[in-house]
């Protein structure tokens, strides 16, 4: 398999796996009146997964060839 062919499907999975991540059932989870360092629970849930998506697609995508 070709690694352009296998950097496609590591990043469809980040894909899924960010949509699964920011939908509905799980975002009610954090959707409280919770706060963390003061900061709602919720938005530090939505920006830490956008940031680890964000540098699970950078380490994809930048992973040297062995």
């Amino acid at each position: 398999m070709n690694r352009f062919r296998l950097t496609s499907q590591r990043l469809a999975v980040v894909f899924l796996m960010g949509g699964i991540l920011l939908n509905y059932p799980l975002l009610s989870l954090f959707d409280h009146d919770g706060m963390v360092f003061g900061i709602p629970s919720l938005f530090l849930y939505v920006f830490l997964v956008w940031a680890g998506l964000i540098a699970l697609m950078i380490w994809i995508i930048e992973r040297r060839r062995d």
